[in-house]
């Protein structure tokens, strides 16, 4: 497996991969004027790979200090483009936000090498991190190259230890992208391997995670039914503000249409769920039952 972006075999102590994306104090309020600021990778300690709490209606079972979204993606972009308005809304509520990106999707530009593009990707992560207030961790996998080994799961397993989060989010089962859908099956290995006293790991282990929540993305779709919808009314213009970091997003090397599609697409889950914007969600059947003493 090619090497982490830290150089070790093993994610080190976790800590922002920029000095301006640390948790700012307690009580802290988001800047009304948001702007994507470029973000220089000259003098950036890259020791460590460096985002949803409670949803919707179970926001208040936990405070905001005691939620820490993990929001995992096959590439940087994911999962700021599927679920950056959602880790937008729990930064304004006071909850630590942190995206993992397993690799970088550096392949996605034909008109740059792998190794330039993914210089720039890794600058755009980082800008677009800034702008939504989360920590930025990388993987150690090469674009297109991500598998679901045990080697992956352990090596994510690691970094939920360390995280320690009470929410993660990524990739439905299903794909377009092959990427995906490893990064589905590695996550859900990973946040049980975290969880055992019997995997052997620098850190103890993690069994605070209350839920694994599956983002509503456009490769992702077949078999794909909202269960979950958050309103994201107030933090579209910081979603917009991040997702635009990205040369990929603005329409600058795709063709296919990404701002356009997923401002359309909260649209259409707002209207789903009565609000004006909305983010939706998929969770595992076992996820769903519910036990009560009474209808409620």
């Amino acid at each position: 497996m090619a090497a982490p972006i830290n150089e070790t075999s093993s994610p080190g102590p976790l800590e922002p991969a920029h000095p301006a994306i640390g948790r700012p104090p307690a009580g802290a309020r988001r800047p009304r004027a948001l702007e994507c600021r470029p973000v220089s990778l000259r003098n950036l300690p890259l020791r460590a790979p460096f985002a949803l709490a409670a949803l919707g209606a179970f926001a208040a079972l936990a405070p905001a200090a005691d939620r820490t979204v993990l929001s995992i993606g096959a590439h940087a972009g994911d999962a700021e483009v599927t679920t950056g308005a959602l880790l937008a809304r729990h930064k304004r509520l006071g909850d630590r936000v942190v995206m993992l990106h397993l690799t970088l999707g550096e392949g996605g530009n034909p008109k740059m090498s792998p190794a330039a593009y993914g210089e720039q990707k890794k600058r755009e992560a980082l800008a677009a991190a800034q702008a939504l207030g989360a920590e930025a961790l990388f993987g150690p996998w090469k674009d297109g190259e991500l598998r679901d080994t045990e080697e992956s799961a352990r090596w994510v397993a690691d970094v939920i230890r360390q995280v320690k989060p009470t929410h993660v989010i990524t990739h439905w089962k299903a794909s377009l992208h092959p990427d995906h859908a490893a990064a589905h099956r590695i996550v859900n290995e990973a946040v049980l391997l975290a969880s055992l006293e019997g995997f052997a790991s620098a850190h103890p282990r993690h069994r605070g995670v209350r839920g694994v929540y599956y983002a509503d993305n456009w490769e992702d779709a077949e078999g794909f039914v909202p269960y979950l919808y958050v309103d994201v009314t107030e933090d579209l213009a910081a979603w917009k503000t991040a997702v635009t970091c990205y040369e990929f997003i603005r329409g600058e090397i795709s063709s296919f249409p990404y701002l356009e599609y997923y401002e359309s697409l909260a649209r259409v889950r707002g209207a789903l769920a009565g609000k004006r914007l909305a983010v939706a969600l998929e969770v595992e059947p076992f996820a769903k039952k519910r036990v009560l003493d009474s209808l409620p």
